[in-house]
């Protein structure tokens, strides 16, 4: 048995193939991130992930929807999202594959889809 803290990953990341990291994979990334009203995440895009995210808490706004606790959002690759915090938020994101700077600006801020 191993033994981590999730205070003592990179941005609340715990799985995939980086350091720090309690489970080393390329398979996939696991973090928990939270979140405080007003955060907001600029437009941007996988081009190799999908990425689950599930909200655990709070209110977010993504791509100009809502969601709250027990909703799951899935961007596949190419597809667009920027993000807002609405409400002090607790979310888990899963990226599948795990690949290393597969995050790219996206210059559309006003994302409605």
């Amino acid at each position: 048995m191993n033994h981590s803290r999730l205070d003592a990953m990179h941005r609340g990341w715990f799985v995939g193939a980086f350091a720090p990291t309690a489970f080393a994979t390329p398979d996939c990334e696991v973090g928990v991130k939270r979140y405080r009203a007003g955060d907001v995440e600029s437009a941007h895009v996988h081009r190799v992930a999908t990425e689950l995210t599930v909200v655990i808490s709070g209110r977010v706004r993504m791509n100009g929807r809502e969601f709250g606790a027990d909703d799951i959002i899935t961007l596949a690759p190419g597809v667009p999202a920027n993000f807002e915090v609405l409400e002090d938020a607790v979310t888990v994101v899963v990226k599948v594959p795990c690949v290393a700077g597969d995050k790219y600006p996206h210059p559309d801020t006003g994302l409605s889809a």
